[in-house]
């Protein structure tokens, strides 16, 4: 690429996406500080937290709540607040941005309907469900996926005319929907929506791949690990082939990690993996399993941070759009730890939260 198309691409860039990135990068700057943790975990009540978080970018988002507060509303709202901010973006983006933010939802969308497949498997009503469904990944059929008792019928009766639909129709192999089948579809609408979104990326290039292209490895990555780990004392502990077909390809383990994470049998095998991989080593860093220890699904969440930290080291790309959905996320995390600790009285260990643009975490 020339540097006179560079450049021409920035000034075009902001015409129709310069809006949306000074929105994405002043919600940035309220990101919460060290301070503003330092202070949350000093909190002696739910009702001393509200205040202060009122002093921040989060405002009077609980204003409305009586007392006593419940750790369950305020992630509820925390919630709220992340979907209203997307939402305000998606509804103005135009192309390419708007088809990148709809990308953005389909990882929850295939949460919600694996929630819907498993709450059904366990005779759960859907007014019971519906309700723990992420917002962002509700779409117009997703009322009528539990009468699905096939993945064939999902497909043909639910899915086939969603944004999911392609991704679906790898998974229609499957005679039921019993709970290896329901895990299987899961990370094969994963394997299939991560290769996608990866060559959408790569197809607008620039700022954008460069920035997605290390995010989606590593969630790429962070699937095969945990479709490894997952299936130890299951049934596809010796389907190892089986295993291996939902390993999505486009990450750093891609051809030979994936060969070595097949062949694994228990965690020493996949740490030998990990060794070849000096970026990963850190993910069984100081894990343990007692309460409080860190552990590998918190290492994924710390090296997540640090990659969509590094979107907003470059201007004129989609990745900040992405990233500081992740990177809310990871702030209400942190709000709900402090706050349940705050809640149980049982502060100990309050200060296990990942700092967002910190050096703590």
């Amino acid at each position: 690429m020339t540097d006179e198309y560079m450049w021409g691409a920035e000034y075009t860039f902001n015409i129709d996406h310069g809006y949306f990135e000074g929105l994405a990068r002043g919600w940035r700057a309220g990101i919460l500080t060290p301070e503003d943790y330092y202070n949350l975990c000093q909190c002696e009540s739910l009702e001393d937290l509200k205040l202060h978080l009122s002093s921040t970018d989060y405002g009077n988002f609980l204003q409305e709540e009586k007392s006593p507060l419940a750790v369950s509303t305020i992630d509820d709202k925390l919630k709220d607040k992340m979907v209203t901010e997307f939402k305000h973006i998606r509804s103005q983006a135009v192309a390419p941005l708007s088809t990148f933010m709809d990308f953005v939802t389909f990882g929850y969308m295939i949460d919600n309907v694996i929630l819907l497949l498993i709450g059904t498997r366990n005779k759960r009503e859907m007014s019971e469900l519906l309700p723990k469904c992420h917002p962002l990944g509700l779409f117009d059929e997703i009322g009528v996926v539990t009468v699905a008792t096939t993945p064939a019928e999902l497909y043909s009766c639910v899915l086939k005319d969603t944004p999911l639909g392609p991704f679906m129709a790898k998974c229609l192999k499957a005679p039921d929907l019993d709970e290896l089948n329901i895990e299987i579809i899961r990370n094969t609408l994963f394997k299939e929506y991560l290769e996608a979104f990866y060559k959408f990326c790569q197809g607008i290039g620039g700022g954008t791949a460069d920035t997605m292209s290390k995010i989606l490895q590593f969630e790429a990555d962070r699937r095969a690990l945990n479709i490894t780990i997952n299936s130890f004392g299951t049934e596809l502990a010796s389907q190892k082939e089986e295993r291996a077909k939902m390993y999505p390809l486009i990450g750093d383990f891609f051809p030979h990690g994936l060969m070595g994470l097949k062949d694994c049998d228990d965690i020493e095998g996949v740490q030998a993996v990990l060794a070849k991989y000096p970026q990963y080593e850190c993910l069984f860093e100081n894990v343990g399993d007692d309460v409080g220890d860190k552990t590998f699904e918190d290492r994924c969440y710390e090296m997540e941070v640090r990659l969509n930290e590094e979107s907003f080291e470059q201007q004129f790309h989609f990745g900040i759009f992405y990233s500081i959905i992740k990177l809310k996320e990871q702030e209400a995390r942190n709000i709900v730890w402090i706050s349940e600790c705050i809640a149980q009285a049982h502060k100990s260990k309050i200060e296990n939260y990942i700092t967002i643009f910190g050096k703590k975490g």
